[in-house]
This record gives structure tokens, sequence and C-alpha cells, in this order.
């Protein structure tokens, strides 16, 4: 655990959204793997079906994600407090929502899988493995969101290195896991979705069982734990907003990946891939918008306001240089990148002029989400989801309709960072104004 209210603001965010960079590198370092494997041993329609099946996944999940985003907020806001006593009731609370969350989920996933991926007009070889891939992950949401769910806490502790080893045991364990399933066993697309559960599913419980004998705070016992209320009234007041915002970009990932679907499989694998190579560059943004995240609970839950500003400040600047070396280094070896995955010329063209396009523009997604991590921290999460939701669906769905009509599939690669130019300005403007300020989740009487 880590108190981030004393402190160099600016240190203490760098350190401690390092191993959380590095845990999340494993993390998209095992997606890439997964990639590259699944390319080169089942083709580029399996490629194209991973990538299908993660907005349909995100879609099912997304609620689930926000609101326990929102107990991760008043977990660090009570730590920063020093309320211990409720900081055990927000992480009890939180594994009771996540549990039953995700056996909804389960059961809501299995009965509109199918339909989702008809609405996204697959080929029939490709929507037969992504039908399959995905019904495996359903399968085990709820280990999954244990998974995640624990590293969240953590996080809203001060705690990001043991969700970085637990992470990067995942990870080992799924590579290990999918060269056994894959190259060695033969078992096609299932290998890939069976290693991937089955990788989160025995690193939650090694974390449980880890976490109960090392931690001071954390000691999980499902029979023992209580469910409180009015914590998980105050998490759905921050989380629920977050989660309608999720669900919208994944029911917009939905949108847009039916228009990329037209152009054809070279198009979705080369999307699929470009689209992991994004992830990765976008990490060190996503990073340190998490710990700014934390950052911001500690502080103005320790009525310490002024230490957000200079850590927004510090956060930016380190952000914005990291942002314009993993532009350069993108546009230098793009097309080496895109060859690692796939080796078909067409996919690989495709690939690169989406990285062209979009890589240049990473500047912009690292400002919006920066301040965005501000807001989620003070708790102020309404507002940063009608910022998200007018920049995909008034800016980058519109964008990439009418802009493909005219120029083809680089109306759909220019609308992205045209919807980050948006965030970016909108998330700035809002911060100015200082309303989030205002907002003290611990502290609000109503609910005492």
């Amino acid at each position: 655990m880590k108190d981030l209210t004393v402190g160099k603001e600016g240190k203490l965010i760098f350190n401690f959204a390092m191993p959380m960079l590095l845990g999340n590198i494993f993390q998209i370092f095992n997606s890439i793997v997964d990639r590259i494997i699944v390319g080169n041993y089942l083709g580029k329609d399996a490629v194209a079906a991973v990538g299908d099946s993660f907005p349909v996944l995100f879609a099912l999940i997304s609620l689930v994600i926000g609101v326990s985003a929102g107990n991760t907020i008043i977990i660090s806001q009570y730590f920063g407090a020093k309320d211990y006593k409720n900081v055990k009731r927000a992480v009890d609370t939180t594994y009771i929502f996540l549990f039953f969350a995700s056996i909804l989920f389960t059961i809501i996933g299995l009965l509109f899988c199918n339909p989702l991926f008809r609405l996204l007009n697959l080929e029939i070889t490709v929507y037969h493995d992504a039908v399959i891939y995905t019904r495996i992950i359903i399968l085990c949401i709820v280990f999954m969101s244990g998974f995640y769910g624990t590293m969240a806490i953590l996080r809203g502790l001060g705690d990001s290195i043991t969700p970085m080893f637990f992470m990067i045991g995942a990870t080992i364990l799924n590579i290990i896991l999918e060269i056994i399933f894959i190259p060695i066993m033969k078992m096609g697309i299932e290998g890939a979705a069976i290693a991937n559960v089955t990788s989160q599913g025995l690193s939650f419980f090694v974390a449980i069982i880890y976490l109960n004998k090392k931690h001071k705070i954390i000691n999980i016992s499902f029979r023992k734990m209580v469910f409180d209320s009015v914590i998980f009234l105050k998490s759905m007041i921050i989380g629920l907003p977050s989660g309608i915002q999720q669900f919208t970009v994944a029911i917009g990932q939905i949108f847009l990946l039916k228009l990329v679907n037209d152009y054809g499989t070279d198009t979705v694998a080369a999307f699929t891939i470009a689209g992991g190579i994004d992830s990765f560059a976008m990490l060190p943004a996503m990073n340190f918008a998490m710990a700014l995240m934390s950052f911001t609970g500690q502080n103005i839950g320790a009525d310490k306001p002024e230490r957000v500003k200079k850590g927004l400040i510090s956060t930016q600047m380190m952000t914005a240089v990291i942002s314009i070396s993993v532009t350069a280094l993108v546009l230098i070896f793009k097309n080496s990148l895109m060859h690692v995955f796939n080796k078909d010329p067409e996919v690989i063209r495709i690939g690169v002029e989406y990285l062209t396009i979009v890589s240049s523009f990473y500047i912009l997604f690292s400002i919006m989400f920066i301040n965005t991590g501000v807001f989620r921290g003070a708790g102020d999460t309404l507002v940063p989801m009608f910022i998200t939701i007018f920049a995909l669906w008034v800016v980058r769905i519109p964008v990439a309709y009418f802009l493909s009509a005219s120029i083809g599939v680089r109306g759909i690669w220019w609308s992205l960072p045209m919807a980050w130019g948006v965030g970016a300005v909108f998330t700035f403007i809002y911060y100015k104004m200082g309303v989030w300020k205002k907002i003290h989740i611990v502290k609000r009487k109503i609910f005492e």
C-alpha cells in the first residue's frame, strides 16, 4: 500500500504508474503473442474472429467494469481519509457485486452472443470461430471479473506493484498454454480461448490466497463478507455513468466493426492487428491516467485538492514526451510491426495505412485520457460520460460513415483522431471550469 497524499506529486505518480505500465505491457504483449500465434497457425480468418469478439465481450461486461471502477474510486478516497473500516467494507461490497453481476452477464451473453455476431454480418468462417471463442470466454466471466476487480482494488489502495506481478504471471501462463494448445495440440480457436480464461482464473485464485496471507487490509473470506448498501449506492452514483460510457463505447465499436466488415476479411484482420499495436502504444497514457485517478482519489479524500493540480501538470508533461516518442517509433517501424503478425501483403498494406493516420495523433488521446483521470479520481464521472458519448456518437461514427463513403476505409481511420481531438478540447474546458473539485464522495452527508 502507498500513501499518495504526501511527497513530490510527479515522482509519486511516475513511481505508481511504472509498475502498472509494466504489468499492462505484459498484458498487451500477451494479446500480441495471441495474435501472432493465431495469425500464423490458424490464419487471418481466426485473427478476424478474435478481433470481432472483443467489442461483443466488452459490451457484455462494460456495466460491470464501470460500477466496479466506482468502488475503486471510493476505496482510494476512504484510504486517503484513513477510514480503514470502510475500506474493508468497500472491498467486500465490490466482490459481492462482481460475483452476482458476472453470473447475470454470463446468462445474457450466452443468450445474445449469436444475434450480436449476426448483426456484424461476418463471413461464415469468421462467424463460426468468433462464436466458439466468445462462448468459451463468456462461461468464465466470473473468474476474469474477479481477477481484474482484485487488481483494481489494490490500485485503489495505492499498491501498483502486486498487480504487476500477477499480471505478468497471468501473461506468461497464457503464452505457455497457447503454445501447448494451438501449435502442439492443434486445438484451434478453442485453444486460444481456453488458454485465456485458464490463465486468468488460476491467477485470480493465487491472488486471493496470497492476499489473505500477506495483505494488511484485504483478508478475503467469502463466508464473512458484508454487503454495504450505502457504499454500493455511492459506487453506483460514481460507477454507473462510467458503466454507461463503457457500454456506449462497446456498442459504438460494434457499429464501427460492422462498417469495417463491409470491406472484407483482409480489412478486419488488418484492423485487429493494427488495433493491437494501437493498444500497446496508448498504454502509457492509460496507465498514467489510472495512477492519476488513484492519486486524485486519495488527495481528495485527504482534503488536499491543491496537490491534484500539480499532479495533473506533471502527468501531462510526462505523457506528452512519451506520446511523441511512441508516435515516432510506430511511424518508423509500422511495416515491420505489421509483418510480424501476418504475411498477407494486403493485410499489411491496410494495417500500415491505419497506423500512419492514427499514430500521428496519440498525443490527443493522451491529453483527453489524463484529464478524465482527474475527474474520475474526484468521483466526477457524469460529465466525462457525456464527453465520451459525444465524441463517439456525434463525431467518430458519423465521420466514419460519411468519410468512408467518399474516400473508402481511410475515412474510418480518420474518424478516430478527430474524436480524440474533440475529447481533448472538451475535457480541458471542463477541467478549467473546476466543477469536479466540489465533489467529495466519502463525506457526502446525504448517504451517512
